[in-house]
């Protein structure tokens, strides 16, 4: 028997959908994973939607239906239906739409579908109305049909484009309903009688999506003519204002259920929230996402935003400042640091500072303490350095006195960019790309000031990456000229601590670098999908090594030197043979390899994942590959 429409019970998600629906896993060489995949997903986004009770919903262009928790955490997924184009959540996220050449009705907290709908033309839009009883469907006939979800009966039939329907929305009372189409006009309709109130014209592009403000008397059109028109349709067919502060096609709208405030994304990946939409005047713009923006969704009190789309990440934002709360783009950086001791410890700065017991996969203080992503550990485990983008202070953690507070290196601008310890460690190396200086503390000793200032680390470029030469007197930078000013795409510049001279540079731009246990040999993660190594003794380049498809985000020589490895966006790992240069192993793992930490006995290799969760690698399995 159908469950049905309104008898929702507390969430609970039909059983996970079976492993050979998931990411690919290795469990012959992954023998632990730490953390989960917070509002990371496996396919494009389609919809995103606030519960309640506080808690999101997902669900992806494959047709898999995801609830979260409001930091991320998977509570549950359901697989639904992967032949749908369009997918739509009503207005408490308790229904969820699909459609195609038919209109599809999902229970959502039950993951069940309640009714299949036939169309006799293809569904190009759906809206709920506000109270969940009707859902309207635009058709690529130009017509917009209204139906009862209990019964699934139609209850009217208009014609009301021309073309085919882009966009609708109800207004908040269920009163009226908007419709775009690809004729670039916008209508409003009586919803009970179906009849024409205003028709606007303004728009000379695409209309992709229309909302309501709270109250019903203001509507925004999302135009693909690179801005978003503010209408008061019960007062003019003329638009009141037209937000044209983004610089590409506007794609998604979304005000507040407050109607306090109005965010719109574009084609450019960014978002924009407006405190005012009548004056155009903006609180912030939200930059974040490395791919298109498909969905938007506030939360109960507007404090809140969801957003969501092509790059596989749910977004959560504070509007009130603009900080990216969660859900950290797959392109963004996880750092990763093994601490040793008797207990040893993993340390992950992927948005938050998390610790993990790598014998247990316990986590342990000082976990989700403070905003990080950059992590390193001194090599006999005393010392924690944790850097973010939130501001210009390390935290330096004594680990030998876990009930202390940490110590504040402060930098003069934020962000902290990469942290490296020396292999004594007596030096702590940190990267401020904001000015392009290294700072260079001693973190066993009180003093606040940093024994050393690195000044243009790496000849004008970005600076990425830092390293500290097993001897602790050479610095090794590396960065990016995205703009290839000095006629090159970066530069690596390897430095002397005691002359403060600049020794040699390598003209290659780079997101890591890392020195061979010996201090023979330099490798850089190339900018251009190569990995270089560099003999410091000749100072000549000896292998360019091919084969990653993606940007290589990390490079790490195994405790003995006789391997280097190599991970990117490819979701590879890779593992050279340093005598001879050749590939040994390639593995492809669940997800983007964003950064790799060696145990010092070599047997164990960690991985820091694009969805945050990171792996434990026996290196013997793997080399056996």
């Amino acid at each position: 028997m159908r469950p049905t429409w309104y008898a929702l019970r507390s969430p609970v998600m039909t059983p996970p959908i079976p492993t050979d629906m998931s990411s690919p896993s290795h469990p012959a060489v992954v023998s632990r994973t730490f953390g989960d995949p917070r509002f990371h997903t496996d396919a494009e986004i389609a919809a995103v939607a606030f519960a309640a009770d506080g808690t999101a919903w997902s669900v992806d262009e494959a047709g898999l239906l995801r609830h979260w928790t409001a930091d991320g955490q998977c509570l549950g997924r359901a697989f639904l239906s992967d032949l749908e184009t369009l997918w739509v959540f009503s207005g408490d996220a308790s229904l969820l739409a699909s459609g195609n050449d038919d209109l599809l009705l999902w229970n959502t907290a039950e993951g069940q579908l309640l009714a299949r709908i036939p169309q006799p033309n293809w569904v190009t839009a759906v809206a709920f109305s506000p109270d969940g009883r009707t859902v309207a469907s635009g058709h690529d006939d130009g017509s917009v049909r209204f139906w009862d979800v209990r019964t699934q009966r139609l209850v009217g039939d208009i014609p009301a484009h021309p073309k085919a329907v882009s966009a609708l929305a109800y207004t908040p009372d269920g009163e009226r309903l908007a419709t775009a189409g690809e004729d670039r006009i916008v209508r409003v309709w009586d919803a009970v009688t179906h009849k024409p109130l205003s028709e606007l014209v303004s728009h000379t592009d695409r209309i992709p999506a229309l909302v309501w403000s709270s109250d019903g008397t203001i509507l925004v059109s999302a135009g693909w003519d690179t801005s978003a028109r503010v209408w008061k349709p019960a007062e003019s067919t003329d638009p009141l204002m037209l937000l044209n502060s983004h610089a590409d096609q506007v794609v998604v709208a979304a005000f507040s259920p407050t109607g306090k405030l109005l965010a719109t994304a574009d084609s450019d990946y960014e978002i924009r929230i407006w405190a005012d939409p009548l004056t155009a005047k903006a609180r912030c713009v939200l930059r974040g996402h490395a791919d298109d923006v498909r969905s938007l969704a506030f939360n109960a009190d507007g404090t809140r935003l969801l957003s969501a789309g092509a790059d596989r990440v749910v977004h959560l934002w504070d509007t009130v400042d603009g900080r990216l709360l969660a859900g950290p783009n797959p392109s963004g950086k996880h750092a990763l640091a093994f601490i040793a001791g008797p207990t040893p410890l993993l340390a992950s700065g992927c948005g938050k500072l998390r610790v993990w017991a790598t014998a247990t996969g316990d986590e342990v203080p000082p976990s989700g303490e403070t905003p990080a992503t950059a992590v390193a550990a001194s090599p006999d485990g005393r010392y924690l350095a944790v850097g973010s983008t939130a501001d210009h202070v390390v935290r330096l953690y004594d680990l030998a006195h876990p009930s202390d507070q940490p110590r504040h290196l402060e930098s003069t601008r934020p962000p902290v960019g990469s942290l490296a310890f020396s292999p004594d460690g007596r030096l702590l190396a940190q990267t401020s790309p904001a000015d392009g200086l290294v700072w260079l503390w001693n973190p066993t000793t009180d003093r606040a000031d940093p024994e050393l200032i690195v000044v243009e680390a790496a000849d004008g470029c970005t600076l990425e990456t830092v390293a500290i030469h097993p001897d602790s007197r050479l610095l090794a930078v590396g960065g990016v000229d995205v703009l290839s000013t000095g006629e090159r795409d970066g530069a690596v510049c390897v430095w002397d601590r005691a002359t403060k001279e600049k020794l040699m540079t390598f003209d290659v731009g780079v997101y890591a670098v890392a020195f061979d246990p010996q201090g023979k040999y330099l490798a850089g993660a190339g900018l251009t999908d190569r990995v270089h190594v560099w003999d410091l003794t000749s100072e000549q380049e000896v292998f360019v090594l091919e084969g990653h498809q993606q940007r290589i985000n990390d490079v790490a020589f195994s405790p003995d030197g006789s391997y280097l490895l190599s991970g990117g966006d490819d979701a590879t790992v890779r593992v050279w043979d340093m005598l001879t240069g050749r590939l040994m192993v390639m593995r492809e793992l669940d997800s983007p390899v964003q950064s790799l930490a060696f145990s010092p006995d070599g047997k164990t290799l960690y991985t820091g994942n694009a969805n945050t969760t990171c792996h434990q690698i026996e290196f013997a399995k793997l080399l056996e590959e």
